[in-house]
């Protein structure tokens, strides 16, 4: 039955997300608490393990929730039930986008569904930033001070890059740089 129920809530997060990665957090939150398949706090631990690795939060979200839950087995299942709706989706378009854009439908769709996606996004954003700094619900905070430290040593850090050297850090450095100061960080706070 968990094989089941793996295959179809993943299904319906890869139906129902628009908007990429962030436009998907609140669905995959939604489900994996309600099921109890992961805390909220570990939720938000593992979209941060997410986005430092290979591949979309998606996948990576149902292959180890399928795997917390299922073995490897749970893994292909859920990886399968969130991007079959994606390849289902993509095939269609595909042998219909000559048509689509012109479809006075179509780009009605598209423009309601836009302001709905800068929301998700937005709003996880938000709910991400809040909870990196401690915020939890119900608005208790406990200030995450290593956190806050990291980020205002990565904001610093990208500032002066743009300043003194005129160009952005790329993505993969910024990546590496924040766990090296994470890992800095968290030791001398250990220190104190």
């Amino acid at each position: 039955m968990i094989y089941l129920t793996l295959f179809l809530e993943f299904f319906k997060i890869g139906l129902f997300c628009f908007g990429g990665a962030f436009g998907m957090i609140p669905l995959i939150e939604e489900t994996v608490v309600k099921y109890g398949w992961l805390s909220e706090s570990e939720l938000y631990a593992f979209i941060g393990v997410c986005e430092s690795t290979p591949g979309p939060i998606a996948v990576n979200m149902a292959t180890y929730v399928g795997a917390s839950q299922g073995g490897v087995l749970g893994s292909i299942v859920a990886t399968l039930g969130v991007v079959t709706p994606s390849f289902i989706i993509i095939l269609l378009i595909a042998s219909l986008l000559k048509n689509l854009t012109d479809n006075k439908y179509f780009r009605g769709f598209l423009s309601g569904v836009k302001p709905v996606i800068i929301a998700l996004i937005l709003s996880t954003g938000a709910v991400l930033v809040a909870k990196s700094a401690g915020y939890s619900y119900p608005l208790t905070f406990s200030p995450d001070l290593a956190a806050v430290t990291v980020f205002a040593l990565l904001a610093l850090i990208c500032i002066g890059s743009r300043l003194i050297f005129k160009k952005k850090i790329p993505s993969i450095a910024l990546i590496l740089i924040s766990a090296a100061l994470g890992i800095c960080v968290s030791v001398a706070f250990e220190l104190v």
